[in-house]
């Protein structure tokens, strides 16, 4: 009888966490993806593959403690403990001083679709893999062009005042 070798050296494989998109927003999502292909085609890439393992929803069958744009997010880094919270919006209304984070970056496609208490790896521009969990979700108390246009009640503790 020969000795059978075992699979102890390789790394254990993780399941890519569930994700489920507001339909409404699809679209909008794609074209930006389609457009990053120039500047960012990794990113772009990334983002399409996400879409397409995604459920799709209408906005009314849309779980509440799921990311979409507009979303406040809560969440940890493991390595550090750290916990941040951002705001996912589109390009446009991007602003890091304002914690209003881009579908459009590393972490803007790691975290749309998301569902609180996710854990998922996540490799920084430097290179370096993290894994982050989503600790809590809060959708924006008006519609998403409202979320568009000015802050939401969650951020109001984050603004400052220019002098």
């Amino acid at each position: 009888m020969t000795a059978q070798t075992t699979d102890t050296v390789k790394k254990p494989r993780v399941r890519a966490p569930k994700l489920v998109i507001n339909q409404d927003e699809l679209s909008h999502i794609e074209a930006l993806a389609e457009g990053a292909y120039q500047r960012n085609p990794v990113l772009a890439d990334r983002l399409l593959d996400e879409l397409g393992r995604a459920r799709i929803v209408s906005a009314d069958k849309m779980p509440s403690d799921v990311i979409s744009i507009g979303s406040s997010v809560i969440y940890r880094d493991e390595t550090t403990g750290q916990e941040k919270t951002v705001t996912l919006v589109y390009p446009e209304n991007a602003d890091i001083s304002r914690n209003r984070v881009s579908v459009m970056t590393p972490i803007g496609v790691s975290l749309l679709g998301l569902a609180e208490g996710a854990a998922f790896y996540w490799d920084t521009r430097d290179d370096q893999r993290r894994m982050l969990t989503v600790i809590s979700v809060q959708q924006p108390e008006a519609t998403s062009a409202a979320v568009d246009a000015a802050p939401v009640a969650s951020e109001a503790g984050n603004l400052t005042l220019d002098s």
